[in-house]
């Protein structure tokens, strides 16, 4: 697997290497070792495996705020996303800025988001599989969100009418994040 630090400090993209020959392929998804060679090893409490049905669906911007900030290894394995994550770290010199990826089941990448910022992901087609390990648990006390289309962060997306939950319709904007929170700590 080849691991490349992208323009955000700490976010980590992983291009997979699949073996192949006449039945399929073979591929390793995670490899301690080549994970600690590049300071990158964690120790995942959670694997979380979701579903999206239809084209256009957003999932995020989710946060959770300290103690419970994750660090998270997402990759898809069926369909295609448009991956997206937001700065939110105390004293980052990238703060509050954006970045996104294509992750899809036949390109191979995944993506290693540290702590301290905003995850979410848009489907590109339907019934999209996205798999993510995370290094610290779910608490739903902790959880928080910035709402997909705030003009600050002027994000993107691939999409002009996504299909949102009732949560995500409510999240912050990145003004009222600041108010709030400030930044958070990784």
């Amino acid at each position: 697997m080849d691991i490349v630090e992208r323009k955000l400090s700490g976010v980590y993209e992983i291009t997979l290497k699949p073996h192949r020959d006449s039945r399929g392929y073979f591929m390793r998804t995670y490899d301690k070792n080549q994970f600690a060679a590049a300071s990158l090893d964690k120790e995942w409490v959670q694997e979380n495996h979701s579903l999206s049905l239809k084209k256009g669906i957003i999932r995020g911007l989710h946060f959770q705020l300290p103690p419970f900030s994750e660090t998270k290894l997402v990759r898809c394995t069926r369909g295609r996303i448009q991956d997206v994550f937001v700065d939110l770290r105390s004293g980052s010199k990238t703060f509050g800025q954006w970045e996104s990826i294509e992750l899809a089941e036949d390109n191979y990448k995944m993506i290693l988001i540290p702590r301290g910022f905003a995850h979410g992901f848009c489907t590109l087609e339907e019934n999209c599989e996205v798999l993510y390990k995370v290094d610290n648990y779910y608490s739903p006390q902790h959880e928080n969100g910035l709402i997909w289309n705030d003009p600050e962060l002027s994000i993107n997306w691939l999409i002009t009418d996504p299909v949102l939950s009732e949560k995500d319709q409510r999240n912050l904007t990145f003004k009222e994040f600041t108010i709030k929170y400030k930044m958070l700590k990784a």
